[in-house]
């Protein structure tokens, strides 16, 4: 039910966007200021490098990588409408779907970068996470603001959607239709009739994973995706590679390692994913665990922030319980059709627990469903699941299913199931009460038998001289900092374990202190002290000259925003933010702006519309504003529905956010 790689960069392509580009624009009014003023947020680390103190590494790349590698790829503009950025790159790459028999069946892999700029150093190849996470995606949402704000402005940052994901011959059994009509299936049955489409749904993606795809999905393997990998570092002409993986992707990672150690210039393994090792009852309660600690933190949260949290009551987790039992009973309906049961529940749970920044919008979800309204819970559902506004879905849940098997995942059933069951309800009662008897014996604990022959996962090993950085979350739902420590071990004298004392998932981007640790390694090759310990950013302070800023006639007060902002992605601790909305359009509004705040001394460095709205970027004193205008048609586009419940889509919506540099 998990996945190890939703980040909590996002939940979805609007937040991903909002967020890394009002960050960027942070960097472009810095960049731009008068004044020269280009100082930098003070670091939340206990003990993080700086351009000061950061010590060397103590190990060295074996081989440079030539600043003019000869390239095989045809890098062209991407014509991609998920790649929108006009600096963004793309190309294909053919590999064999067999690395032993390179002559025959043949894969192409979708291939997209954000090119460095000025003298080329190399490039950092990335990885998401899932398995099944779009490595595409994920480059053309963040890649321009990791490139940035990690100083890799010498690299190229390439991602790529894996073998089996997507658009490199996306694996998908059942038709789109097939697979809306059994995702949200009740994963508990109460009754014969309930269990029979449970059962029924599971025997048509395996007949139709056999009868695509035969005995090839044993080739869709994260060995397979390593050496996938080492061909993109030879077609681009470099000797070495560095490398940024989330989650699953730190153990791929860590398989390119030691498959491949010395090709190997820096990487960064970012939440970390260690699946070898576990006991079995670490196989099926690590996770149950964390997302039931992690749950725990949210009902706290909700309890003691009532102005915060639309969910709020004096005890939430019974509460939360309630509306499970509710929605189970008596399921409310979506306006397209589909029912809010208590799986889509669950699903919309796990979803907003991957980042702390989603707290209030999966309160939010709560009450509304409560008022019989569903778009909110199946928004959150629905990004966790990987279905498109249009009802066409990505190929993250079934080619994750196949890479799992082909990797060698599948939970190894436990000798006495009853006993384990008990442990399980009695370590994580809310998400181990979503787990029956049936998921822990015969096919209940996997389908792999039925698709290909077993495997045992590749041990991870590292035995090159390459630095590197693994990060581990204290709070981490997805991925314990147990697997971060274990992880580091595998990878040798000169990996350097940094801890992360926030909450959530994935934690690039996250800190200042993490984005200093990762960028000196990936950069200057600079690990970090062992122990080191990075906090969260504190919240952004209101800035002393916020009230100076002139409200034209027309525009709103501050509008309750809290909810908003989550679905944004903008958190306190990347801007301090409000909200207004008005009748004026885009372009009046903005207009009006501009005319009170350049009387007020502040100097507009770019106004332009990225995706999906306008925004105008204004600096002051080397500080930044950015307002971001939503129009009404910007408003009603298919991606902006998890803003449903929460604007007018009769008024322009202004977010103005002020970001430190």
């Amino acid at each position: 039910m998990f996945n190890a790689g939703a980040s909590s960069i996002g939940s979805s392509a609007l937040v991903r966007r909002v967020a890394a580009l009002v960050a960027a624009a942070a960097l472009v009014a810095s960049c731009s200021s008068s004044d020269g003023d280009s100082s930098t947020a003070s670091s939340a680390s206990t003990n993080a490098p700086s351009t000061t103190d950061a010590p060397a590494t103590t190990a060295q790349p074996t081989t440079s990588a030539p600043t003019e590698p000869e390239s095989s790829l045809s890098w062209e503009a991407c014509d991609d409408p998920g790649a929108p950025d006009p600096a963004l790159e793309c190309t294909t790459l053919t590999v064999p779907l067999d690395y032993a028999d390179p002559e025959g069946d043949t894969i192409d892999l979708a291939l997209i970068r954000v090119p460095a700029s000025g003298k080329r150093e190399g490039a950092v190849l990335t990885n998401p996470g899932g398995p099944g996470g779009s490595g595409f995606d994920f480059v053309a949402n963040a890649a321009s603001t990791i490139q940035f704000t990690l100083g890799l402005e010498g690299f190229d940052i390439v991602g790529f959607d894996p073998r089996g994901v997507d658009r490199s011959g996306g694996l998908r059994c059942l038709t789109d239709a097939e697979f809306d009509a059994t995702v949200y299936l009740d994963s508990t049955p109460e009754t014969p009739e309930e269990q029979a489409a449970l059962d029924a749904s599971n025997t048509a993606f395996e007949t139709g994973c056999t009868t695509k795809f035969g005995d090839t999905l044993r080739h869709y393997s994260t060995d397979n995706t390593a050496r996938d990998m080492d061909s993109i570092r030879a077609a681009m002409g470099d000797e070495q590679i560095s490398y940024l993986g989330i989650s699953y992707g730190t153990y791929l990672g860590g398989v390119y390692a030691t498959l491949f150690p010395d090709r190997v210039r820096a990487m960064v393994l970012d939440s970390a994913y260690a699946p070898e090792g576990d006991s079995v009852e670490q196989q099926y309660s690590t996770q149950l665990v964390g997302f039931e600690e992690t749950f725990d933190d949210w009902a706290a949260w909700c309890e003691t922030t009532p102005d915060e949290c639309s969910f709020s009551s004096a005890d939430v987790g019974a509460a939360w319980d309630a509306l499970l039992v509710q929605l189970d009973e008596s399921p409310v309906a979506h306006t397209d059709g589909r029912q809010a049961n208590e799986a889509v529940m669950g699903y919309a749970t796990i979803a907003s627990l991957y980042s702390r920044a989603a707290w209030p919008e999966l309160a939010l979800a709560f009450s509304t469903v409560q008022d019989g309204d569903a778009t909110g819970l199946f928004a959150l559902a629905d990004s966790y699941i990987g279905r498109n506004p249009d009802g066409t879905y990505s190929s993250l849940q079934q080619s994750k299913s196949i890479i799992d098997c082909a990797s060698g995942f599948e939970n190894t059933p436990p000798d006495d199931p009853e006993a384990l069951l008990a442990r399980l309800k009695e370590l994580a009662p809310r998400f181990g009460g979503m787990i029956t008897l049936d998921d822990l014996v015969g096919d209940g604990s996997g389908s792999c038998d039925t698709l290909m022959p077993s495997v045992e996962p590749t041990e991870v090993a590292f035995t090159g001289d390459a630095p590197l950085v693994v990060v581990g979350g204290t709070n981490d739902p997805a991925t314990p900092i147990r697997w971060a420590e274990e992880l580091t071990a595998a990878m040798g004298p000169n990996a350097r374990l940094v801890t992360y004392t926030g909450e959530g998932h994935g934690f690039v981007l996250a800190a200042t202190c993490v984005n200093e640790v990762e960028g000196a390694v990936l950069a200057s090759l600079e690990l970090p002290d062992a122990g080191t310990q990075c906090d969260p950013d504190p919240e952004v302070e209101r800035p002393e000259w916020w009230d100076t800023i002139v409200t034209p006639e027309g525009v709103s007060d501050p509008i309750d925003s809290t909810e908003l902002l989550a679905a944004l992605g903008l958190s306190p601790t990347i801007a301090f933010s409000e909200v207004r909305d008005t009748d004026l359009d885009v372009d009046t509004v903005l207009d009006a702006y501009d005319e009170s705040l350049t009387a007020a001394g502040f100097t507009l460095v770019a106004r332009e519309t990225p995706a999906g709205f306008t925004q105008a970027i204004y600096s002051l004193g080397g500080q930044q504003l950015v307002i971001l205008a939503f129009g009404a048609d910007d408003l009603a586009a298919p991606e902006m529905s998890p803003l449903a419940d929460l604007v007018n889509p009769d008024r322009t919506l202004l977010v103005m956010a002020h970001v430190p540099t």
